[in-house]
């Protein structure tokens, strides 16, 4: 090979991937991440609506104890965390760009933090209180389960622990359904509004183990995130807002429970 045969090699651009490796990496990514608790979601619920004892009368658990030893509990919690942020940054690295900003695909660019915080946290307004709404009422006509947000013992790390989980699931769901997934749907040739309610029903199924109130709740936040995103562009705000309803939701529920047991307290 000649030296000018070799340059202009080395500086061709890269082919586009195809269709079908597209694809390929969609069902890897979620088959690390959100698609596979999606499944396990679906035989769950499977599972809840097929016993004898009625969904009003069962209770899901987000955050458990992982260990009756207080140091491994939180190593193994710590672990946790850690491996289910892996896929963010494989999407972060699939979707990286040469040019700065190097993640503007996944609509993430830092340019904006105080704009971003402030809608993020006027989301978690918008979201979070109807959101205590459709969880009771769903509670209410018996088609969800009680949910208890932290069974972990009170240690010393059990709030960071808990704000770190938070953080987890805003930046695995915002940038794994919202950014990336509508970057590769788009990829594929896909409109805008088709990428939303697919986006929309996943987030509600990998939530169809809390009962079918969960899935409703979280399909309408979904189509409220999913259109933001497609009109606005950004990423941040989303995870900000998602960490903040789950923070509130993680540290705050045991004072919830106890001051209104009837309405927030676990089926006797």
């Amino acid at each position: 090979m000649t030296a000018e045969n070799s340059l202009r090699f080395d500086h061709e651009p890269p082919h586009p991937p195809s269709r079908r490796r597209i694809i390929a990496e969609i069902l890897i990514v979620l088959g690390l991440s959100l698609g596979a608790s999606a499944i396990y979601s679906f035989v769950s619920i499977i599972n809840s609506v097929t016993l004898t004892k009625p969904l009003s009368s069962q209770t899901a658990t987000l955050n458990g104890s992982l260990s009756d030893r207080q140091v491994f509990d939180f190593i193994y919690q710590f672990l946790a965390i850690f491996f289910d942020l892996v896929p963010v940054a494989l999407v972060a690295f699939l979707l990286w760009q040469a040019a700065r900003p190097h993640l503007t695909r996944l609509g993430i660019d830092f340019q904006r933090p105080g704009r971003d915080a402030l809608l993020g946290l006027a989301l978690a307004l918008v979201i979070g209180i109807p959101g205590i709404g459709v969880y009771l009422g769903s509670k209410a006509i018996g088609i969800g389960v009680t949910v208890v947000p932290s069974a972990i013992d009170t240690y010393w790390w059990t709030i960071p622990v808990l704000v770190l989980s938070a953080l987890r699931a805003g930046l695995q769901e915002e940038v794994i359904v919202i950014g990336y997934l509508f970057a590769r749907l788009r990829d594929l040739g896909w409109k805008t509004w088709p990428i939303i309610v697919v986006a929309a029903a996943l987030r509600g199924s990998y939530h169809l183990y809390q009962g079918f109130g969960a899935f409703v709740g979280n399909f309408a936040m979904g189509m409220l995130f999913g259109w933001l995103y497609s009109r606005y562009g950004r990423v941040l705000p989303l995870v900000i807002a998602h960490f903040v309803i789950d923070t509130a939701i993680f540290v705050g529920y045991p004072w919830v429970a106890s001051a209104f047991p009837g309405l927030f307290g676990a089926p006797r």
